[in-house]
């Protein structure tokens, strides 16, 4: 009886239904999509991440910056090019290799950083920039004496001429390169990039002369697996070509961290400690722990590097978490009092009808639950509406995919391609080359199934006010009101 009854009254006001269910599914949509594109957001600032940080790291670890003005004498590069007095044609070529952001710790701090509490696994890694100066010195020569008339006797002299031509014509290279621990490959920049070419780092190779270029290094100077880069006179094996995952990549040049050290002057020394936490929801007891214990260093977390992502991509992300979500929860209100409202507008327009069944023996129960229950189907199928609709929002911004720019002010860039300074440039400090980059990432809106186990909910909690509403005004009724509105 129940459902005879229900299938009858829906198909008799299909049109007020249809209203209610409209207004559910256009709530229920926008929060479907809301929600979608906000985990495409997030996918995406993961990405920005991930291209900065590395895969699977939570935090890094780098030296404080020092105060203003303090070693500022020290940050200069210098170039000094021996005397070549007895061959002018001879090429003057020298390699400057300088720590990124000028300030290292004590590879002992890696250790330092791993027993801390909460820290799963730790590993040091040496960023630097190769400056690459060659060219030749060209040695003026004088010009011929010209004559000059002579004084008062009559003589004539040769007078001195001038020098011409000569000067210096220099071309200058810059790149950056990253030493890494080929023990621990884990953790780092370089689990950002996959080896489309070649092969990795052994871990065996701890002080092996082999490099792992990033591959439009690779392409814009012509080198490929089994050629020779060489660095500050020492020449390197190239055993694979690194493709960055998204954006640009880590470095332009992976090297095993001891060379790198050995390059740079640095011996025993480390830019950048990128730390793995245990649990993903301690991160900041992890990096309050650090930042206690081991004094002088600055710990940045993901979130942490994520403020400093601006462009499209951090608006876009802010109005998909403020301005989107407070706009579907009002819509989604707005749509459960419209469909109460209508449902208990229904119920006084069916006064006769309820009357005349009180005046059978129908409980006010009974007529309750008959209300709700019509609520509730219009709920589900609003909820259903609204689901499709969702899902086809959602796949319109996945299948156009807009593009987003992601602005970081982090990152380094110099003539050898799209470097990017660690740990310095992303506590802050600032170092030779350092500007901003941007990086364009495809949004996607994907869809989970707890998004639709939150459709379904607001589906059934629609339904529910909405029955709650007329089921109140319907158990009101008394049967002597039917017999006022009989003609």
């Amino acid at each position: 009886m129940f459902f005879t009854y229900l299938r009858r009254e829906l198909r008799r006001r299909r049109k007020a239904a249809l209203v209610v269910a409209s207004g559910l599914a256009l709530g229920i949509a926008l929060v479907i999509v809301v929600n979608s594109v906000s985990s495409g957001m997030n996918r995406a600032q993961d990405k920005v991440l991930e291209s900065l940080y590395g895969l699977g790291t939570d935090m890094t670890v780098t030296k404080a910056a020092a105060p203003p003005g303090e070693g500022e004498t020290t940050r200069r590069p210098r170039f000094e090019f021996d005397a070549q007095d007895n061959d002018d044609t001879a090429e003057q070529a020298r390699d400057l290799v300088m720590v990124q952001g000028f300030e290292t710790l004590a590879s002992s701090t890696v250790a330092q950083v791993g027993k801390q509490d909460g820290v799963g696994d730790a590993v040091g890694g040496l960023s630097v920039r190769v400056m690459k100066v060659n060219g030749q010195f060209r040695r003026g020569e004088a010009a011929p004496a010209q004559p000059r008339q002579g004084g008062p006797g009559g003589g004539t002299g040769g007078g001195a001429g001038e020098v011409q031509g000569g000067g210096a014509a220099f071309d200058v290279d810059s790149y950056t390169a990253y030493g890494t621990d080929v023990t621990q490959q884990d953790l780092g920049p370089l689990t950002s990039s996959k080896i489309t070419s070649g092969r990795t780092f052994k871990a065996t190779e701890t002080n092996a002369k082999v490099v792992v270029l990033d591959s439009a290094y690779a392409k814009e100077k012509s080198l490929g697996v089994g050629k020779t880069l060489t660095i500050s006179k020492t020449p390197y094996q190239v055993i694979g070509i690194a493709t960055a995952d998204s954006g640009d990549a880590a470095a332009n040049v992976y090297l095993p961290l001891t060379q790198a050290q050995s390059l740079a002057g640095a011996k025993d020394k480390v830019t950048t400690v990128y730390v793995q936490a245990k649990d993903s929801q301690q991160i900041d007891a992890v990096k309050q722990t650090i930042q206690k214990n081991i004094s002088g260093t600055t710990v940045t977390t993901s979130a942490d590097l994520a403020d400093t992502v601006s462009g499209s991509l951090s608006t876009a992300s802010d109005l998909a978490s403020g301005v989107g979500k407070w706009l579907s929860i009002l819509v989604l209100v707005a749509a459960f009092l419209v469909a109460g409202l209508l449902t208990s507008s229904a119920v006084s327009r069916r006064v006769r009808d309820f009357g005349t069944l009180k005046a059978l023996g129908w409980k006010s129960g009974r007529v309750t639950r008959q209300v709700a229950g019509e609520a509730l189907a219009n709920g589900l199928f609003g909820g259903a509406l609204g689901i499709a609709l969702g899902l086809a929002g959602a796949w319109l911004i996945t299948t156009f995919s807009p593009t987003l720019t992601a602005q970081l002010g982090g990152g380094g860039g110099g003539a050898g391609g799209g470097g990017r300074m660690f740990g310095a440039a992303q506590a802050g400090q600032g170092g030779p080359g350092a500007t901003s980059r941007a990086l364009d990432i495809a949004l996607t809106a994907p869809v989970s199934l707890t998004t639709i186990g939150l459709a379904v909910a607001l589906a059934v909690a629609g339904g529910l006010v909405a029955g709650g509403f007329g089921g109140w005004r319907a158990s009101r009724l008394r049967p002597a009101d039917a017999l006022r509105r009989v003609e």
